[in-house]
């Protein structure tokens, strides 16, 4: 069953108002929906995907050439990869629900589609790219700026969560080591979530939870960062 989500709430939402309405609608197309319901002219939104794959690319590149004109290519090359990366784009869309506007097949909608990472971040992608398309390369920008390019300290920490624990574990507690520990898993095979505590010697600091032991790792170690440094976890990170 479909969400009944208004396009235009997210339109919306967005900051940005279309003059083609239907590039909206294909970004928000899964390639299930388009493919259970063969209507005439529906398409789904992989082609917009790979449009915005690149504007993001472009425009993230640029934000960072400009913002850090001492940082080696090397380094700008790794910290565009975790502004752009799938986990940090999935988290940048929940301030827009993306999720809930999305036009999903019957399968994907009833194995969780809706919260995966994957789709939701290359819908995200697909988003910009139907924006460029729009209204340009400024409106596109834009978009970015507002809605990815913002806590640019909070994407690396997630991106690195487990190098830059591993760093603090060994300046700040000397003896004791980390430890991941899977305590659970539920879910059918093709839709499986992992959860995984964190420890440092024996004591557990944080659980995280993903759709790979690796992504649970990765979450877990980004909460014990969050919990050791008393920040706060808020928005796109």
């Amino acid at each position: 069953m479909q969400n009944n989500w208004s396009t235009k709430e997210l339109e919306k939402k967005s900051g940005y108002q279309f003059k083609d309405f239907e590039l909206l609608e294909q970004a928000l197309t899964h390639s299930s929906f388009a493919n259970e319901h063969k209507i005439d002219g529906l398409k789904d939104n992989e082609r917009l995907e790979f449009l915005g794959d690149a504007v993001l690319e472009v425009v993230s590149s640029e934000f960072l050439f400009q913002r850090y004109p001492q940082m080696p290519e090397g380094d700008l090359t790794k910290l565009r990869a975790s502004i752009v990366c799938e986990p940090t784009l999935a988290l940048c869309a929940k301030e827009l629900e993306l999720g809930n506007y999305l036009r999903l097949g019957k399968g994907e909608e009833q194995t969780g589609g809706r919260k995966r990472d994957s789709i939701v971040s290359d819908a995200m992608e697909a988003l910009i790219g139907a924006i460029y398309l729009d209204g340009g390369f400024a409106n596109a920008k834009e978009f970015i700026y507002r809605f990815i390019l913002k806590d640019i300290k909070h994407k690396k920490l997630f991106y690195d969560s487990k190098t830059i624990l591993q760093e603090i574990v060994q300046g700040d507690f000397k003896e004791e080591g980390i430890s991941y520990l899977l305590v659970g898993e539920e879910g059918p095979d093709h839709d499986k979530k992992f959860y995984v505590d964190v420890l440092i010697g024996d004591k557990v600091i944080a659980r995280g939870s993903g759709h790979t032991k690796k992504g649970a790792e990765q979450e877990a170690a980004y909460r014990a960062i969050i919990t050791l440094k008393g920040k706060t976890e808020d928005e796109c990170i």
